[in-house]
């Protein structure tokens, strides 16, 4: 599986709103490698100060993560390849 980036602006949110979006997108990616469609949140990164916010996530596909994110209802601006260079 691939790595995508997830990028957002989510100017303005509070915080309770992003970690309840942060659940729906780990809950939405358990239900749909349930169903056969590989997906897997890996972590979010937030600037307060901007509303920037980038979602990692494994996938075969950019078009299954952001078919996650619609049906998590979590707004984004576009979905990229990504490398995770996590130590």
């Amino acid at each position: 599986m691939e790595v995508f980036m997830v990028q957002r602006s989510l100017k303005g949110l509070p915080l309770e709103q992003l970690a309840a979006a942060q659940q729906r997108a780990i809950r939405t990616a358990a239900d749909m490698s349930a169903q056969g469609t590989p997906i897997r949140y890996l972590r979010t990164a937030f600037v307060p100060t901007t509303g920037q916010c980038m979602c990692l996530f494994e996938s075969e596909r950019c078009e299954t993560v952001e078919a996650l994110n619609r049906q998590a209802n979590i707004p984004f601006d576009q979905v990229v390849p990504a490398l995770d260079l996590a130590p």
